[in-house]
C-alpha cells in the first residue's frame, strides 16, 4: 500500500482534505492571541504552487534517458508538483521557505525505484556523473534531512523515493525477526504485520507518514521506545545500496566480530548509501494496553517518580512527562470554549488536595500479557502516590492515545495566522534534567523575546520528558511565538542557536531521534570530538568517495 503524493501537502502535514483543526472561528484563536500578547493575528496565507517559478533542471537529457531506462517513464518524475513535494522535509524552517513560495532547492527530478537493483543502479548512475541523490521516504524530517542540496555549487540534484519498495519479505515467528523492504509507511507495515499476529510496536508521532527507512537513517524513537526500543535497538540487519555495490550488516544476534556495523547505518541519513531492506525485532501482539495520567506537584516529583520507575525495571511501555507550562497549554488549548464551570471546579478540587495553579502531568503506558500490565501499573501507580501523585485514571491515557498523531496538523493553520510552532529534543542523565531543562527554556525564552514583532508581544515555552532509560531521558521542547514577518528565517536562526548552544554547555545532545540532517551540522563536531568526526569522514569517504549520497547532511 503506497500513498498519492497528489493527496498530500506539499508544503504542510497530512492529506490536502483533512479537515482543519483549527477554523477561522474556533474558539482558541483568541486564547492564542492573548496568550502570545498580540494586538492581532494576521493572515499569512502559503503562496499556491502555480504561482511558483520553479528552478530549470539541471539533469542532461541523455542522463535522464538512462534514468528512465532503469525504471520506466511513469516512475521518473520532473512535473513541479512532484519537485515541490520532494524539495523539503517538514521542519518549521522548511515550511518558512517552502509556504513562501522559495524552492530554490527543489531537485531536478524524482525517481521511483520498485526493488534494491533498481536503486543500486540510480546510486552507481549518479556516482559516475556527479549528480547529488536524496534518499527519501516519508519526507517527515524535522532537521533538514532530506533537503535537495546539491554536491556542488548549481550542481544536479535527483531525489529517490522509496516508498514503492513496500514488501514485507520474510517473517520470522521463531526468531521474532521480520525482514522489510524500507519504502513502506507506518500504517502499512503494522497492518501487514498485526495480520499475522506481530508488532514491530514503533510508533513516533510522524508514524502515518513516515517509512521504516527514514527510522532506520534518523536513529528514531517510537512513543513506546521503553518496551520496543529505538530504530537502533530494533535494528537486526540492513541492506544498502552504496557506489561500492550492496552492503549488508550483519545479522546475528550478537557477536565479537569486531564492532556492530548496524550502528553505523542507524543514523546514516543517507549518506552511506539507501537502505532499501531491513530485519527487525518483532513482539507477540500485546494481549492488554493500559494507559494512564497522574498529576504531580511540580516537575521535579514527577521527574524522580520516572526515575524510580526505570530503576525498577518496571515493564512500561511509555513515561511521559509535561512540565507545567505544557500542562497548562494543552489543558487550556482542549478546554477553551467548552464552559467555563468544569475547570473552575477542577481547580477548586486541585487546590484542596493541595496542589497550586504549576501541576504537571504525567502519562504511563503498560502493554503486555495482562497479568504482568496488572503488576506493572499497581507497581507503578505506588511509586507515583508516594511522590505525591494524583491518580487521574485511564481518561487522560485514552484521550492522549486517540489523538497521539494529531499534533503536527495543529501548526499549519497556525501558520495561516502569523504563529510560529517549533521543536527540538535531546537527553541526558537524570542528575542533570533540572539543570538542562531550565537552561533551554532560559535559552530559548531569551531569544524569542529578543526577536519580537510587537513591544508588549511574547513566546510559550514548554517541555515534556518523552522517552526514558535507567541512566536519563529525553527532554522535548515546543515553543510557540509570534513570527517577525519581515525576518522571520533570521528570527528562527536565532532561536536554533541559542537552545543548541544551551544543550551542548549543559550537557545535553543535539539530538535524541530526529536526527542530524542539515540544522544540526554546526554542533555535531563539538558534540563527537575530532578524532569521532574523522572516523565518521573516513567511513563516508569510503563509501561515497565522490560525495554524491545525500550531501550536506551530517556533515558540513
Amino acid at each position: 500500500m503506497t500513498i498519492d503524493r497528489q493527496t498530500l501537502r506539499w508544503n504542510g502535514w497530512g492529506p490536502v482534505k483533512q479537515p482543519n483543526p483549527l477554523p477561522a472561528d474556533a474558539p482558541q484563536w483568541g486564547w492564542i492571541e492573548e496568550t502570545l500578547g498580540m494586538s492581532r493575528l494576521p493572515l499569512t496565507p502559503a503562496v499556491p504552487l502555480p504561482d511558483i517559478r520553479l528552478p530549470h533542471g539541471r539533469i542532461a537529457e541523455a542522463t535522464q534517458e538512462k534514468l528512465r531506462a532503469i525504471v520506466g517513464d511513469n516512475q521518473f518524475r520532473i512535473d513541479d508538483y512532484e519537485r515541490a513535494f520532494h524539495a523539503r522535509g517538514k521542519s518549521y524552517h522548511d515550511l518558512l521557505y517552502l509556504r513562501a513560495g522559495k524552492l530554490d532547492m527543489a531537485p531536478d527530478a524524482v525517481i521511483y525505484p520498485r526493488g534494491p537493483e533498481e536503486v543500486l543502479a540510480i546510486v552507481k548512475l549518479c556516482a559516475e556523473e556527479g549528480i547529488a541523490l536524496i534518499p527519501y521516504g516519508g519526507g517527515s524530517s524535522v532537521v533538514g534531512g532530506v533537503n535537495a542540496v546539491s554536491k556542488t555549487l548549481g550542481g544536479a540534484i535527483l531525489t529517490l523515493d522509496t516508498t514503492l519498495m513496500t514488501r514485507i519479505i520474510q517473517i520470522d515467528k521463531v526468531s521474532m525477526t521480520a525482514r522489510i523492504e524500507a519504502g513502506i509507511y507506518g500504517p502499512a507495515l503494522e497492518e501487514q504485520l498485526q495480520a499475522h499476529g506481530v508488532t514491530l510496536g514503533h510508533y513516533p508521532q510522524s508514524f502515518e507518514y513516515s517509512t521504516l527507512g527514514g527510522w532506520i537513517a534518523a536513529r528514531g524513537a517510537g512513543q513506546q521506545s521503553n518496551r520496543y526500543g529505538k530504530a537502533e535497538k530494533w535494528l537486526v540487519s540492513a541492506k544498502l545500496a552504496t557506489p561500492k555495490g550492496f552492503w549488508t550488516t550483519e545479522a546475528t544476534p550478537a557477536s565479537a566480530a569486531g564492532p556492530n556495523l548496524n550502528q553505523l547505518v542507524a543514523g546514516s541519513e543517507g549518506t552511506l548509501g539507501v537502505i532499501c531492506e531491513a530485519t527487525v525485532k518483532i513482539h507477540d501482539l500485546p494481549e492488554r494496553k493500559d494507559y494512564r495520567g497522574y498529576l504531580f506537584k511540580n516537575f521535579a516529583a514527577g521527574v524522580e517518580a520516572a526515575r524510580r520507575i526505570n530503576h525498577a525495571e518496571i515493564p512500561v511501555a511509555m513515561v511521559r512527562l509535561s512540565d507545567a507550562p505544557e500542562t497548562h497549554f494543552f489543558q487550556t488549548f482542549s478546554s477553551t470554549g467548552s464552559g467555563g464551570l468544569k475547570a473552575r471546579l477542577q481547580r477548586a478540587y486541585l487546590k484542596m488536595k493541595g496542589f497550586d495553579d504549576a501541576p504537571c502531568l504525567m502519562l504511563v503506558g503498560h502493554e503486555g500479557e495482562k497479568d504482568t500490565v496488572i503488576w506493572a501499573q499497581e507497581q507503578t501507580e505506588g511509586v507515583c502516590k508516594r511522590l505525591g501523585a494524583l491518580a487521574l485514571g485511564t481518561g487522560p491515557g485514552k484521550r492522549w492515545h486517540h489523538g497521539r498523531f494529531n499534533g503536527p496538523a495543529i501548526r499549519d493553520p497556525m501558520m495561516d495566522r502569523g504563529v510560529g510552532v517549533d521543536t527540538l529534543e535531546t537527553s541526558t542523565r537524570w542528575s542533570n534534567i533540572a539543570n538542562l531543562h531550565e537552561k533551554v527554556v532560559a535559552a530559548i525564552s531569551g531569544a524569542i523575546d529578543a526577536n519580537m514583532p510587537e513591544q508588549n508581544a511574547h513566546g510559550i515555552v514548554m517541555a515534556h520528558v518523552s522517552h526514558s532509560y535507567p541512566d536519563g531521558a529525553s527532554l522535548y521542547f515546543t515553543f510557540v511565538f509570534p513570527r517577525q514577518l519581515d525576518r522571520e528565517i533570521v528570527q528562527w536562526q536565532a532561536i536554533k542557536r541559542a537552545a543548541s548552544d544551551a544543550l551542548l554547555m549543559n550537557g545535553g545532545t543535539i539530538s535524541h531521534h530526529h536526527g542530524v540532517g542539515t540544522d544540526h551540522v554546526p554542533w555535531l563536531a563539538e558534540e563527537k570530538g575530532e578524532i569521532g568526526m574523522s572516523l565518521l569522514k573516513a567511513a563516508k569517504r569510503e563509501m561515497d568517495p565522490k560525495g554524491v549520497m545525500n550531501p550536506g547532511k551530517l556533515f558540513a
